[in-house]
């Protein structure tokens, strides 16, 4: 989608702190960070909400939830924690209409979240 804000993001017409890259996946540094981790995992593909995921993307979404866990390793964060989260639609937090999977470390998060 052209005017996506993360689809603006993979293709390099926006900066961004780039973590990881391949040929399905994008993970950067969120811009608003709630943690010392807040990483952004997002598939290169344009997905606007997890509703619109079918069975055709499961692989993708495993790739995305494995890669934040190393991602969290990498930086040190595995053993002692890390949180991911999905927000669907407006209700739930979702802003940019584009899946994503927040990966947040290095703090003590709360449960209920927000």
């Amino acid at each position: 989608m052209s005017d996506c804000l993360f689809c603006k993001i993979v293709r390099r017409e926006i900066p961004a702190n780039v973590l990881f890259e391949d040929d399905r996946l994008f993970a950067f540094e969120d811009i608003n960070p709630q943690a010392p981790l807040h990483a952004l995992v997002i598939p290169k593909a344009h997905i606007a909400t997890l509703n619109d995921v079918t069975s055709k993307d499961d692989a993708l979404l495993g790739e995305m939830l494995r890669r934040a866990a190393l991602l969290a390793r990498e930086r040190g964060y595995a053993d002692r924690g890390f949180r991911t989260v999905f927000n669907a639609n407006r209700d739930a937090g979702q802003t940019v209409f584009h899946i994503h999977l927040h990966l947040l470390a290095g703090r003590s998060l709360h449960w209920p979240p927000g």
